[in-house]
Order: C-alpha cells, then sequence, then structure tokens
C-alpha cells in the first residue's frame, strides 16, 4: 500500500520530500507539540490527503526535532505548510485554515484519478490483487499498482514476480524496502520473527568477500528504517569491513 503520510526527520529530509516529491505532489506540514493552531490544523491536512488515495503525500515535520528542515523553508512562525513538485516550493500558508480551505489547497496538487488509479484505490481497499494487475495492464508503470502489489506477492510468498515488477520504477524509500523485504523473503529470512542483531552480527565477517551475505546485511538495515539508532551503528561497521 503506499504510504500517505510520513514522520520526516531531518536525516531523511531528502528522501521522504525531496525525492518523493519527484513522484507525486508532497505536502508539508510544520508543526510543534506546544503549537495549538498545529493540534486543529494536523488532523484536518491528515484527513484531506488520505482522501486522494495516494495522489498526494504528506510529510510531518516537528521543528522543535528537526531544526535543519525548519531552516531550509526559513519557517517563522507555525503551523507552516509547503506544497512541493519536484523538489521546489509550489505552493504553501501560514497558520490554521479551515478545512474547505485546505481541501482547496490540496485538491489543486492532485491530478483526476484516472482509470488505473481507479482500479489500485479499488485493489488496496479490498485487498485484491485483480484490480492492481487490470491497472497494470492500463498503466505498466504505476507506482501505486505496483507497490500495492509487491506487498501483497510478499505476503504470499511470490518474492521473485515481487522483485520482477518493482524493477518497472525507479527506487525511492519505499520501493528499496519493498526489495529488502522481497530478497529477504526469497531466502526464508523472517525478519518479524528473529533476533535481527544476531543476523547482523554473524554477517560481519563475511561482508567483504561474499556479496549475498553484504546485501542480506543491507537489506536487513533497510528494514530497520533510517532513524533505529541501530541502522548508524551496523553501518559504521560495515564501512570498517569494506574500507
Amino acid at each position: 500500500m503506499v504510504e500517505t503520510m510520513v514522520d520526516v526527520t531531518d536525516a531523511t529530509f531528502e528522501q521522504e520530500i525531496l525525492l518523493r516529491s519527484s513522484e507525486v505532489p508532497v505536502v508539508v506540514d510544520l508543526w510543534a507539540p506546544w503549537c495549538g493552531p498545529c493540534q486543529t490544523l494536523g488532523p484536518i491536512i491528515e484527513k484531506v490527503v488520505e482522501e486522494t488515495d495516494g495522489a498526494v503525500a504528506l510529510a510531518k515535520v516537528n521543528v522543535d526535532e528537526n531544526p535543519a528542515i525548519s531552516g531550509s523553508f526559513r519557517v517563522q512562525s507555525i503551523p507552516a505548510v509547503f506544497a512541493l513538485r519536484d523538489g521546489k516550493i509550489v505552493d504553501q500558508f501560514i497558520g490554521a485554515l479551515p478545512e474547505d480551505a485546505v481541501r482547496e489547497f490540496v485538491a489543486k496538487l492532485a491530478p483526476a484519478p484516472s482509470e488505473a488509479d481507479v482500479l489500485v484505490a479499488e485493489g488496496v481497499q479490498a485487498e485484491a490483487e485483480e484490480p492492481l494487475r487490470k491497472a497494470l495492464e492500463l498503466q505498466p508503470d504505476h507506482a501505486g499498482a505496483i507497490s500495492a502489489l509487491a506487498g501483497m506477492l510478499i505476503a504470499r510468498g511470490a518474492s521473485d514476480e515481487a522483485i520482477s515488477l518493482l524493477g518497472r520504477i525507479p527506487e525511492t524509500p519505499q520501493i528499496r524496502l519493498l526489495l529488502a523485504e522481497a530478497r529477504l523473503a526469497s531466502q526464508q529470512v523472517d525478519v518479524q520473527g528473529v533476533n535481527v542483531e544476531e543476523l547482523l552480527d554473524g554477517l560481519l565477517d563475511r561482508v567483504r568477500d561474499d556479496p549475498p551475505a553484504r546485501q542480506e546485511f543491507l537489506d536487513l538495515l533497510e528494514t530497520l528504517g533510517p532513524d533505529d539508532p541501530r541502522t548508524t551503528d551496523y553501518r559504521k561497521a560495515l564501512a570498517a569491513r569494506l574500507f
């Protein structure tokens, strides 16, 4: 399923906002826990973006915890909301707007759904492969259909088909994660049912001269995610082994 909303940090800003905006328009909501208007606006934006069924993405940024992003947007007051396409700001507003105004703001970013988009929404809602496959007959590179179908394929053990499918579109953080999950599943590595640290420790001595072990190591880090402190530690350990 396409991830509509994500909490973004200084570390994930480039991937989740700049790069993601080359695929779909991204609405960036800069807020803070102490900001009353932010608490009013936040749920409204989340609801309206969710209704686009993936045509628009939402990035939530806690300005207290991520000063670099605040600096990038030159934020002086919050809530501050920006819309990006292809890494560039195309619209913005400051302060809490009513739902109708937020809906108008988002509607200008969201294209009218195509027949393939409608099929993808149907497939995701019903958790069914058939509408997603029909969508791909109409649009073979439909990112939403590919990511949703790949997730279903991985869940039912068809990892090789998922990997082939994901190869049709450029890598994004979400696609990299799906590819990692598919490769691990094809090797019967159940990341939910094992001690990931034990697996990583066992692979460390092999990563230099064993490419499959190195790929498995990287895939495991991908499943941990960039915000997990273990990811940073093990990436440093990997670099030490390789260089």
